[in-house]
């Protein structure tokens, strides 16, 4: 018999497992931040919303006292219909889903950590090869919650998350307003008068720009096949993971993001994306940011056009470079890719 609640039961224990073996992954700076967000969403907590702090503290131990008897578990078989499913065959399971107005997904992320979660379902689309499935309410969820995510030939968009992670980078410029990047993409949302209207704007917009970086992604996958995610469990953990993840990042922006966003001419978008271009993506490429800043000056698109062009060759044979290093090397190619790509870090 179809049982939604142990459904989102059995998906929820398999993210307290998967949140049980990896939580120590994290800094205790972020593994904090993860937390509180994961709070809020567990007691339905609007953004906006404080959270009590004595209360978030108590919850937070009591789910540490929880993680300790499930390190060592099993992932559970999902329950459907027509029987038992493996947890990670997102297909199978999504075939019975579909129909019924939910969605599911089971996909690694950074650290080799397994990402779960169940919502119900708002639209799906074909586009390129891909099935894009774009979800609403989750009712299962683990600590990190990706906005989007690349499975094979499937893209999952999640909105609530697109929609929270948002409005932490509008709370984070409004406490440093130094990102003028970020003070033009946001110009164009009326934050200060209907910052509800103004949020679900971009996040209709946003979550466009994701759509085409996960399509981007897709297409990176297809140009590097499967030996790049052998390459990425034997650096895991490792500088080297963190770069091999921007090369294929800026690898998706240059093949599909870039490209897409030039040709919706949405300049909102565009300034978006470089207010956001940090982390390794901005050290390994920040020419990449002298480029928009020419654009945001004369606003003339072809010079990202080209930026797309020149980084598509340029990061395919980067990436191309490392898998010859990892050919060779196997296990310990850590330590030759991070030399490829920071001379001066070996």
């Amino acid at each position: 018999m179809w049982n939604l609640g142990k459904l989102a039961s059995t998906v929820q224990q398999n993210c307290h497992i998967s949140d049980a073996r990896h939580a120590s992954d994290y800094t205790v700076c972020i593994y904090l931040l993860k937390m509180r967000e994961f709070y809020r969403w567990e007691n339905d907590i609007p953004l906006t919303g404080q959270l009590p702090r004595e209360e978030v503290g108590n919850w937070l131990q009591e789910r540490e006292r929880l993680w300790d008897g499930l390190e060592t578990q099993a992932y559970e078989p999902i329950p459907l219909e027509r029987g038992i499913a493996d947890p990670f065959d997102s297909k199978s399971i999504n075939d019975e889903l579909a129909p019924r107005g939910y969605v599911y997904s089971a996909g690694y992320g950074r650290f080799n950590k397994p990402h779960f979660f169940l919502a119900a379902l708002a639209r799906t689309e074909q586009r390129a090869g891909f099935t894009i499935y774009t979800s609403s309410c989750e009712y299962a969820r683990d600590m990190d919650a990706p906005p989007a995510m690349l499975q094979q030939q499937n893209i999952f968009v999640r909105q609530e998350s697109v929609r929270r992670f948002l409005w932490e980078k509008v709370e984070e410029w409004r406490w440093n307003r130094k990102n003028e990047a970020m003070a033009q993409a946001l110009a164009d949302y009326p934050f200060d008068d209907d910052p509800a209207n103004a949020l679900e704007r971009m996040t209709q917009h946003e979550t466009e720009s994701m759509v085409l970086h996960e399509l981007g992604e897709g297409m990176a996958g297809e140009l590097l096949g499967n030996d790049w995610n052998a390459m990425l469990i034997d650096v895991s953990h490792s500088k080297a993971e963190i770069m091999a993840r921007a090369v294929r990042d800026l690898l998706a922006d240059s093949l599909s993001t870039l490209p897409g966003l030039v040709a919706g001419d949405n300049a909102a978008s565009l300034h978006f994306h470089f207010a956001t271009f940090s982390g390794m993506r901005r050290h390994l490429y920040p020419e990449a940011l002298d480029t928009y800043r020419q654009w945001a000056r004369n606003h003339d698109t072809d010079q990202l056009q080209r930026l797309a062009d020149t980084g598509r060759e340029r990061w395919l044979a980067t990436a191309r470079a490392m898998l010859d290093i990892h050919r060779t090397c196997g296990s310990e190619a850590a330590p030759r890719i991070e030399q490829l790509l920071e001379p001066r870090s070996a």
